[in-house]
């Protein structure tokens, strides 16, 4: 391992000053007594990140080596930055933990399946940036086994330490380096904890795939007959909504593989956005916010109890919380096969139909563009809903091309039977601003058909424009709501509607080049953008 003149992680781990393997009560009072954060009446830590409320894509980077340069997806997301520059960097991240009065060291590990989890330490220059760590990751059962975790990977957090771009290479103060041969992710110059969880999900998405695991971006849950359902959405689709249902075992909110053996989940914590939570529209997230949860930039009123309406801060408001601070949870957090995969995307064109089922082609063209719409309003600037493509539901994560992800559930889609619905929780009858947004309890009901196997025999319609196959009938759903041609007054202006959201998707499967041509020929749309 690269080490400094002066310093190593042996001498960090070594000092007698590090705290090793806190429980979250001792990292609760730890925080408390350093002033990082207050606990609220329900129990949570409180706590804020300073001017990085969020991640940062710009200055996250892998180091340009050997073993692995010619397998990264090398561009805009995965930024390459040579071993020369990492080495230097490192060994002042180290010098600068060297001098700092107190450590927090968690050892856990990625991957609920234990005969491929990641074996982890994090070494972190706060207190509550432990909790974090040990709050989202799985964590060992007694503080003997943690202390005896040999690590595959390591996560170097300083974020007091702020890189000078012009000295040390990187783009500005703040840097995420991953080092596949160092088996290291340095972090520093920002105090947003969320940059941990996603640098692993990062490493998951390199190392399964090599072991003929999909990783995923989705949440997942099972229900009788360990019937598991996969819930593939960006932010604003309902993935968490939808995928919290009463009647089903929560597996997981965020990260899962999917083996030869099934589904298991990366984490062993959710991280929610918090923004204008309310125990009415989600009762199981608001409840989980209690000890053991850490809540991040969430103003708090005169008592600490939290103000979710509060937006002062950031709208990224985020509560990571132990998955067993839900009750409904499938403890170990693995299942079977899924029997059915839901694509979930707000269409704010009010083009696409509430539900309809892919073929596996289809499927590999929904899952490579990862479609959702940025609402007018949102952002200064934004007067028309603008379309938003994901590769895969989470390109800033996918370090190896795209397709690979794509072939690979292509085949596992193929190999269990899976079936796949597109599922619009955005509007109908007209765009945004002159339709409406979709029930949401229709919506519930179309997912629980689809997920109960009820809508593997029904009558299908084929539309003219996206080649969707639309279900005839849904029990208990209005029939003139299925075909969004109908729900529209103005039959033309859907299909001037229709028609520029083919030719969106069209313009961004183009980046994909030959590799995906046989993919969208078989799943693309029926539309000829030229016409």
């Amino acid at each position: 391992m690269v080490q400094n003149e002066s310093t190593s992680i042996q001498n960090l781990l070594d000092k007698s000053s590090t705290k090793q393997q806190l429980t979250s009560a001792q990292l609760v009072v730890e925080s408390v007594k350093l002033g990082e954060g207050v606990v609220t009446p329900q129990g949570a830590l409180s706590v804020t990140t300073g001017k990085y409320t969020g991640r940062s894509p710009k200055d996250k980077y892998i180091v340009e080596e050997e073993s692995i340069k010619d397998k990264i997806d090398w561009g805009p997301v995965n930024q390459p930055i040579s071993k020369e520059v990492f080495q230097k960097l490192y060994g002042k991240v180290l010098n600068h933990l060297n001098g700092q009065e107190q450590l927090y060291v968690f050892n856990g590990y990625a991957g609920a399946d234990e005969s491929t989890r990641l074996p982890l330490r994090v070494i972190n220059e706060f207190a509550w940036h432990n909790m974090f760590a040990r709050t989202m990751f799985i964590r060992p059962e007694t503080k003997e086994e943690g202390l005896n975790i040999n690590p595959e990977f390591t996560i170097v957090s300083a974020p007091s330490f702020k890189a000078d771009p012009e000295v040390d290479g990187t783009g500005s103060e703040t840097f995420i380096i991953v080092s596949f041969e160092e088996k290291i992710i340095l972090i520093g110059g920002t105090e947003y904890a969320g940059e941990m969880k996603k640098s692993i999900f990062s490493i998951m998405n390199f190392l399964l795939p090599e072991k003929g695991i999909l990783s995923m971006h989705c949440s997942s849950n099972v229900g009788d007959a360990n019937r598991t359902a996969l819930f593939f959405g960006l932010s604003g689709t309902g993935k968490t909504t939808l995928s919290a249902d009463p009647n089903r075992k929560l597996i997981g909110d965020d990260e899962h593989g999917w083996s030869d053996e099934g589904v298991f989940n990366i984490e062993g914590g959710c991280y929610a956005k918090t923004i204008d939570l309310s125990r009415e529209k989600e009762p199981q997230i608001y409840d989980a916010i209690r000890f053991g949860a850490v809540l991040e930039n969430v103003p708090l009123d005169e008592e600490n109890y939290p103000k979710y309406d509060d937006k002062s801060l950031t709208e990224n408001t985020r509560a990571a919380y132990p998955l067993y601070n839900i009750d409904n949870t499938k403890d170990p957090s693995i299942s079977g096969h899924p029997t059915t995969i839901i694509f979930l995307t707000a269409d704010a064109f009010g083009v696409l139909p509430p539900i309809s089922k892919l073929t596996k082609d289809q499927a590999m063209y929904h899952f490579l563009s990862g479609f959702t719409s940025k609402l007018a309003g949102t952002e200064r600037g934004i007067t028309s809903p603008q379309p938003v493509f994901s590769t895969c539901f989470g390109s800033p994560f996918l370090p190896l091309h795209a397709t690979v992800y794509a072939e690979m559930l292509g085949e596992k889609i193929d190999q269990h039977d899976v079936e796949v619905f597109l599922v619009n929780t955005g509007w109908t009858g007209g765009r945004y601003g002159e339709g409406q947004r979709m029930n949401l309890g229709h919506t519930r009901t179309m997912v629980r058909e689809a997920i109960a196997g009820h809508l593997s025999d029904v009558e299908y319609k084929q539309d003219d424009i996206f080649g969707l196959n639309i279900p005839t009938e849904v029990t208990n759903i209005p029939s003139d709501i299925l075909m969004p041609r109908n729900a529209w007054d103005n039959k033309e202006d859907y299909d001037q509607q229709a028609k520029e959201l083919a030719k969106m998707f069209k313009e961004n499967f183009e980046q994909f080049g030959e590799s995906s041509k046989e993919i969208a020929e078989n799943g693309g749309f029926k539309y000829n953008i030229e016409n």
